[in-house]
């Protein structure tokens, strides 16, 4: 079977292939907008999709079309598989919403800038909320986040897939820095410890929440 090309991945027709274009925080622009339409007519892209996970995926593209429509995108590819940081979702917080209480997305596209390219067992999704709403999904996300008055909930091991799993709050009332650091630590020991493929979720269930906390804490 011949490698797929770059940054996408096959589609169920076993003959057409998705990609899914970086968008950081779900942040776009009208350029951005305008240049994904010229190119999607272009190449007759069949399906545009907006995800749960605030990107955009370009369904149905030609094999030799692919590497053409990186070039004309102009973006960084966005992993849509494979053993990394998949994205990080932040809903508006205190730049959009009246219920904002801190800065999710200032939050999130650092925790990205932070995270991007790093090797891990298996994917690992990020949620981040600027208020105990919860808008980002921080308790069923591999990390999630949330913002009080007092600083931010940082959050570990949840799941919202086939076997889902509430995640466990591992610290509060954090700084943005305290956030990367603690993310940090957790991914690093997670990274240590995994076995391949595991996510977060079965890994916390197999060593236990408190042996987890005392190395990271």
């Amino acid at each position: 079977m011949t490698n797929p090309p770059r940054g996408a991945f096959i589609q169920r027709d076993k003959k057409s292939y998705a990609i899914v274009p970086r968008i950081s925080g779900g942040l776009v622009t009208p350029d951005f907008l305008e240049n994904v339409a010229r190119v999607a007519r272009k190449y007759n892209v069949p399906l545009i999709k907006l995800t749960s996970a605030q990107r955009l995926a370009l369904v149905g593209l030609n094999p030799e079309d692919v590497e053409k429509i990186w070039q004309e995108l102009g973006v960084d590819v966005g992993p849509a598989v494979g053993p990394c940081v998949h994205y990080v979702k932040a809903c508006p917080g205190t730049a959009a919403c009246r219920f904002g209480v801190l800065d999710s997305l200032g939050l999130g596209l650092r925790l990205e800038k932070e995270f991007l390219g790093m090797d891990l067992p298996a994917k690992v999704k990020v949620g981040v909320s600027g208020c105990p709403n919860k808008c980002g999904e921080a308790y069923v996300r591999d990390i999630g986040l949330f913002g009080k008055k007092s600083g931010w909930t940082l959050i570990f091991g949840g799941n919202s897939g086939a076997r889902p799993r509430i995640g466990d709050i591992i610290a509060e009332n954090l700084s943005d820095d305290q956030v990367i650091e603690l993310a940090r630590k957790c991914l690093d020991y997670y990274k240590a410890n995994a076995r391949g493929r595991e996510r977060t979720a079965r890994f916390i269930e197999r060593i236990g929440i408190e042996e987890f906390k005392k190395a990271v804490l």
